[in-house]
């Protein structure tokens, strides 16, 4: 991953006006962005639109983010995650309650099993150590390979694998437990 420093000199160009600061960042930050955007809305289409609406809002207001301590990709992934959820609102107001469809009997034992399942592993994920579950998160929610976390990272690869391989290890004991 970048130091802060350079993401906040990409910032200070884009305050003047500077269109290859902008491609770089988009470059740098456009995919993680958009798995997270796609993880929540499961719509390519939905995606795109909020990867554009984070990256256009920077491009407006890039002041606001021009003094950063941290890096920007945090803060770029929980505004597309803001965004995709928002998104989502908008729709789910747009939908009628006679569109809901309720599960009949059977199914809802499996449903319930299902959630239950689901948390449970939701539990065991945050038990791990940070940088082993965001690790996990990249790999397996954002979609990105082992290289792409180490670049992003700024980790070696075979620390990525150790970390995937101990953190599945891990929450499949926790699962059958």
């Amino acid at each position: 991953m970048m130091p802060s420093g350079d993401d906040n000199f990409l910032l200070r160009a884009i305050q003047r006006g500077d269109e290859a600061a902008m491609a770089q960042l988009f470059d740098r930050y456009s995919r993680p962005v958009y798995s997270v955007a796609l993880r929540v809305l499961r719509d390519p289409a939905a995606a795109e639109d909020v990867l554009h609406e984070v990256f256009l809002h920077i491009w407006r207001k890039p002041e606001a983010h021009a003094s950063l301590r941290d890096s920007l990709m945090p803060w770029l992934l929980l505004m597309a995650r803001d965004h995709s959820l928002d998104t989502l609102r908008r729709k789910k107001s747009v939908d009628s309650v006679n569109d809901i469809t309720l599960p009949l009997g059977a199914r809802l034992a499996e449903e319930t099993d299902r959630v239950a399942t689901e948390e449970r592993s939701r539990s065991a994920l945050l038990r791990l150590p940070v940088d082993q579950r965001k690790t996990l998160e990249m790999a397996f929610f954002d979609g990105l390979t082992h290289t792409e976390i180490a670049e992003l990272s700024g980790d070696a690869p075979a620390t990525i694998k150790t970390r995937i391989r101990t953190g599945l290890l891990y929450l499949r004991k926790a699962m059958q437990s």
